[in-house]
């Protein structure tokens, strides 16, 4: 899915004036891609997915996928599309804790009804497979730890066969050895064909990553491959 950001800005109001956020930003990223979106606290990266996933709204600009222009979606459509194309993964993994690891898969499976009932196990199982986590599907998420939990928290971003997974500092709360097995997992799903688009605060290059886009100011500071990555144009 090629993704394109036309002229977007984000203002923000207050009761005193208006508080731009992100400042006529265009950005194509094409399908299969890895961008990790990096920047100062408050640049606009997360607003920038927040946009992307139907999370917050722009104030001018539009974003397409494909052909969906996705900024024109009301509430309901734009759940009905994020739920079928894209794949959430947060820094604070967001599990429901009193649903087994299994359960955590199956839930957005049940919601969308994209994937038959019949295959649903199945298929929660073979991603937990896909984590490492298969002899775990039966416990709390709260048993695990962190690491595990993030993986968790990855299989169920891949519960509906989504297109694309949008992580939001997915290694911010792990240490260095559970942070590379996130981002290992995450190189193997882009090699699979997913796009990933990853916003992190890492100084050194993710694995896998085939670009870095810079956001300072609410602008593109940065747009440049990585050594080794793609040229997706």
């Amino acid at each position: 899915m090629m993704i394109e950001f036309k002229n977007v800005s984000k203002n923000y109001l207050t009761k005193e004036n208006e508080y731009p956020v992100l400042n006529n930003i265009s950005l194509r990223i094409e399908k299969g891609e890895y961008v990790l979106i990096t920047g100062k606290s408050g640049s606009g990266k997360s607003t920038l997915l927040n946009i992307l996933t139907g999370v917050d709204t722009l104030t001018t600009g539009e974003v397409t996928v494909d052909s969906a222009r996705i900024t024109s979606f009301n509430e309901a459509e734009m759940t009905r599309w994020r739920g079928e194309h894209i794949g959430i993964v947060f820094q604070f993994f967001q599990l429901i804790p009193t649903l087994s690891v299994l359960e955590n898969l199956l839930l957005p499976m049940d919601l969308m009804n994209k994937i038959p009932k019949e295959e649903r196990i199945t298929r929660a199982k073979a991603l937990l497979e896909i984590v490492g986590l298969s002899l775990h599907a039966k416990k709390l998420p709260t048993a695990l730890s962190g690491g595990q939990q993030q993986r968790v928290a990855i299989a169920r971003s891949l519960a509906n066969d989504v297109d694309m997974i949008i992580a939001d500092e997915p290694t911010g709360n792990l240490d260095s050895k559970n942070a590379e097995l996130v981002f290992d997992l995450l190189e193997k799903l882009n090699k699979s064909g997913k796009t990933i688009i990853m916003v992190t605060h890492e100084r050194e290059p993710v694995k896998g990553a085939s670009r870095k886009i810079v956001i300072k100011d609410g602008m593109i500071n940065e747009n440049y491959l990585l050594e080794g990555g793609a040229n997706h144009g």
